[in-house]
């Protein structure tokens, strides 16, 4: 499997999230707004404490390995499509906050 870089990363989960668009249209007759983003982004990250438990043994549900690699992957998309839909560069976001809290660690 090949390393994504943060550019590649974007492109891709705007496209996806574009497709989901057109099934928001065609169903709901209206895109979902950014609330609702943000929302499914905090359901979806919820499931990622569930299976996180599940797989640390401190959920009775067995070999959730599968939902939580998917759920991860999937919290990674919403941050990207959120933060775009926000105006906001999440390269420039993720470089900012990696700078400041290794400055603020090695004080």
């Amino acid at each position: 499997m090949k390393n994504l870089d943060l550019k590649e990363i974007k492109e891709r989960a705007l496209k996806i999230r574009k497709q989901y668009h057109q099934l928001e249209k065609a169903h709901h007759g209206s895109e979902w707004t950014v609330e609702e983003d943000a929302l499914a982004f905090l359901t979806d990250a919820g499931l990622v404490g569930r299976y996180t438990m599940s797989q640390q043994g401190r959920w009775p549900k067995g070999n959730t390995n599968p939902e939580l690699q998917h759920k991860l992957g999937e919290c990674i998309w919403w941050l990207t499509v959120l933060a775009d839909r926000m105006d906001i560069d999440i390269n420039e976001s993720l470089e900012s906050f990696l700078t400041k809290t290794e400055n603020l660690l090695e004080e």
